[in-house]
């Protein structure tokens, strides 16, 4: 059994074999004790700008398993035990087909772990495969016309696709480093097995996705692009069949790895009596430094001298009374992108490639909303934040981005900016406060206050804001039980973003393979 040795101080940029070296040694063993050993974890410690150094963990299997259970107790090691997806076989008596609508992050890992376990999934995906996709992306930032189908928000790799392809997260789950793992094995890059903040990069994720793609069907599964779930015919508490592409599929059970931007899908879920309930997300804008700076901010002006990583920052500020105002998906030398996904409504979101090399940083600086701030009923958060999307629209008669720089919006003074947005087709200058309610924009500015007291780059009136970003999270959660089914309905399965349940590529990767599992188990306990 693998043991992990924790709190390895390193230099900066250590090699792999650097951090077995220093684990062994720590740990009083020769080489020939080992036999296997390599990097765990990498993290920077920049707390101490004259001492920034990599924090290490280095995973280690000794040829003497009683040696391992004796370095066990130290408190600097554990024991490692790898956890995979466990699915019950495909039961007799199945018929129809398991149906996942969404070849998102929770999709594609639901729909490649049913492929693996005999299941023949049939993918349903609204929008292109994603050399299409990326062509319709590019023509649309180009300024040509939205394609409400094919978007930055819909399309084969969902909206993770065009984005940083960040693979951090909270969650905790031990199913985490499963999917770091095979998305190795389907091209990225192996450092974010290690890496405290992995990264593939939107070129490199393309590649992921479809390898994804190609081995669900050559396990008998099947991938519809351009074929949204038009109807689901459900009778005494079940999902019976489908209507996708102007086709009626039988199935035995449905999953619904839809996204968050997913409102006409919603509406319908609503029509046919399946329980929705509004959910807190965010709204705000992107703000835009050179990275140089954010980097000068971190580290000092030694950052790339060391050979550091570009510099990346989460930062938050708080209310008692609850409201928050923090950044989210931060790029490091990255770009501003047209994430609309319906026509007449400007939306933003931030993406980078693997080299990170872009001469911007930027991130979405938003601000918590709630239901007590929605119209009611559980669209109510669909509707606030299509209104924003559609205010933006009409300020900037078009897809033209409302920009502001940070200076202007703080106080009204004029401010030559700093920063070249990356926005395209292009931003318009103009007052902020006439696209987004007062109540943010007042906590926006509350929160640029408080960070520019914690990064310097944050004190720069020059830096910009382009909005609106009310993509963050949805808007809504489709009720599910104990069992993961939509209440009342036995073989319907909500999860990842579009259910409410997940929060970026890898919660909503694990909450798809955690529907999986599910289909499987309860087809097994006889409900088909």
């Amino acid at each position: 059994m693998p043991i992990i040795l924790t709190q390895l101080k390193c230099p900066v940029g250590v090699s792999e074999e650097g951090v077995v070296a220093a684990a062994i040694k720590t740990l009083g063993l020769s080489r020939s004790d080992v036999a296997d050993a390599g990097v765990y974890k990498i993290s920077l410690d920049a707390r101490d700008r004259k001492n920034i150094r990599s924090v290490c963990s280095a995973m280690l299997v000794l040829r003497d398993p009683a040696r391992e259970k004796r370095l066990a107790k130290r408190p600097d090691v554990r024991v490692f035990e790898e956890t995979e997806p466990k699915l019950k076989p495909v039961p007799e008596g199945y018929s129809g087909r398991v149906a996942v609508a969404g070849f998102g992050p929770a999709g594609m890992f639901a729909a490649l772990i049913l492929a693996e376990n005999g299941f023949r999934p049939i993918v349903l995906e609204r929008g292109a495969d994603v050399d299409a996709r990326v062509a319709a992306v590019e023509s649309f930032f180009a300024g040509g016309i939205l394609d409400e189908r094919t978007n930055v928000q819909f399309g084969e790799g969902g909206a993770g696709t065009f984005s940083d392809g960040k693979l951090t997260t909270r969650i905790g789950d031990p199913l985490c480093r499963y999917v770091l793992r095979r998305f190795c094995e389907m091209g990225a890059p192996r450092e974010i097995l290690f890496r405290a903040k992995p990264h593939i990069g939107t070129d490199r994720l393309r590649e992921v996705v479809k390898n994804i793609r190609k081995r669900i069907i050559s396990l008998g599964g099947e991938v519809r692009f351009n074929t949204p779930l038009e109807d689901i015919d459900l009778r005494s508490g079940r999902v019976v069949g489908i209507t996708a592409g102007g086709e009626n599929i039988a199935v035995s059970a449905l999953i619904l790895a839809i996204g968050h931007s997913a409102r006409d899908t919603f509406e319908k879920l609503l029509e046919k009596g399946i329980t929705l309930e509004p959910k807190p997300f965010s709204v705000g804008a992107r703000i835009e430094h050179l990275q140089k700076k954010v980097d000068e901010s971190l580290y000092g002006g030694e950052a790339e001298a060391l050979g550091l990583p570009k510099g990346e920052y989460q930062l938050s500020c708080r209310r008692p009374d609850g409201r928050a105002a923090y950044t989210f998906c931060m790029c490091p030398g990255g770009e501003v992108v047209a994430a609309a996904s319906e026509c007449g409504g400007i939306v933003t979101n931030g993406m980078s490639r693997y080299a990170r090399d872009g001469e911007n940083a930027n991130s979405a600086l938003v601000v918590s909303v709630g239901p007590g701030d929605f119209p009611p009923g559980a669209l109510g958060g669909v509707e606030f934040a299509r209104e924003i999307e559609r205010r933006a629209y009409s300020l900037a008669k078009g897809y033209n981005a409302p920009a502001m720089t940070v200076g202007e919006f703080l106080d009204g003074r004029a401010c030559a900016p700093t920063v070249l947005p990356t926005y395209r087709p292009g931003v318009k200058y103009c007052d902020l406060n006439r696209v987004l309610p007062g109540f943010v924009t007042d906590m926006m500015r509350e929160g640029l206050r408080k960070f520019s007291r914690e990064m310097s780059c944050f004190g720069d009136g020059g830096a910009i804001l382009t909005a609106p970003e009310t993509r963050t999270s949805s808007p809504v959660r489709i009720t599910r039980g104990e069992s993961g089914s939509a209440l009342g309905i036995a073989n319907l399965y909500p999860c990842g973003e579009g259910a409410g349940y997940a929060g970026g590529i890898m919660s909503a990767a694990v909450d798809g393979l955690r529907a999986a599992m599910n289909v499987a188990n309860n087809l097994s306990a006889g409900e088909h």
